[in-house]
């Protein structure tokens, strides 16, 4: 299979065959990632290019690095380094100093990446591994949110709309369009809901991305807070849930990145973690439940995928169990 594209995202499969190959898909990536990229710098100034570049750059040599050192087929090229630096960066607030943003992007190459074998092998997606570990050690470093500012440097530290809405607080200072176009307290890269689904609208239209699984994993997000949300059943704030944190921004570019190839099993992962984020969110400690909800479906996938077994054609499945 070489380079090919299903060996980034499903593994090594002899048995599938494709012509694009990987480099040509995290292209495509990198290019939807740029219009919420682009956005992020009006939004939040300089330091949003200067932590993405960190991360870019930091993801890049640390790939480098470990497959020279160990003497493996050097892979920079297909630029899956520079996917996870992006969408790395994107999961911290501008306020991130760079030192916390150089530890994850190695420890999302080297030990999520790396030590499983590389592209198409790791089990969960490392620039959340990465963005965990933070949240894990370090949370105060990461735990201070700012309005945008549109390039100023006089940004001031607010809560982020998901904070107000789990404290019990009134949102009254963001309308469900400062949510959209991304006028709000948020992560680099899950403030503008429009560039993203731009960025999206563009992977459908290359067909890199499985848009059943992103559907199903929003659906259950917003049904579920909807339900068990606000001041009783059915009292909750869909548009708030949907707008407000970094769903669309797990649905549209991470809740995809899976090591199965049965479409049923990407979907019953989306819902899998679907159930967890809005569990997070309605019950949880903290928040947002993004990042630990799409971990928790990428780490059930190999179990989801025995239970939920694709038919073999020509082989009864039962009879071969039995022997």
């Amino acid at each position: 299979m070489g380079n090919k594209a299903t060996e980034f995202m499903h593994g090594i499969r002899p048995h599938i065959r494709a012509t694009r190959t990987t480099k040509e898909i995290m292209s495509d990536v990198v290019i939807a990632l740029v219009p919420a990229l682009i956005g992020s710098i009006y939004f939040f100034g300089i330091q949003s290019l200067i932590l993405v570049l960190t991360a870019v750059t930091t993801c890049v040599l640390s790939e480098y690095l470990w497959q020279r050192l160990r003497k493996e087929p050097i892979r920079v090229g297909d630029v899956s380094a520079v996917v996870t630096g992006i969408l790395l960066a994107f999961n911290f607030p501008a306020t991130t100093p760079i030192w916390i943003i150089m530890v994850a992007s190695v420890f999302s190459i080297i030990v999520a990446k790396q030590i499983f074998g590389g592209i198409g092998n790791n089990f969960a997606n490392p620039a959340l591994m990465g963005r965990a570990l933070i949240m894990l050690l370090w949370p105060g470093n990461i735990a201070q949110y700012v309005t945008t500012n549109h390039g100023a440097a006089d940004a001031v530290s607010s809560a982020t709309v998901l904070s107000l809405l789990k404290s019990g607080k009134e949102i009254v200072d963001y309308s469900y369009l400062d949510m959209f176009i991304g006028n709000i307290p948020g992560a680099l890269g899950e403030t503008s809901k429009l560039l993203l689904l731009i960025g999206f609208l563009y992977l459908c239209y290359r067909q890199v991305v499985n848009f059943s699984a992103t559907l199903t994993y929003i659906i259950t997000v917003v049904a579920i807070t909807f339900i068990f949300g606000g001041d009783g059943f059915f009292t909750g704030d869909i548009l708030t849930n949907l707008l407000g944190g970094g769903l669309i921004l797990g649905a549209c570019f991470m809740i995809t990145d899976y090591p199965s190839v049965a479409p049923r099993v990407k979907v019953s992962i989306a819902f899998l973690a679907g159930v967890i984020t809005a569990y997070i969110r309605i019950w949880g400690i903290l928040p947002e439940g993004v990042c630990f909800g799409i971990l928790v479906g990428n780490c059930l996938s190999g179990l989801v995928e025995q239970v939920i077994r694709p038919h073999i054609y020509g082989v009864n499945l039962k009879k071969s169990n039995l022997n």
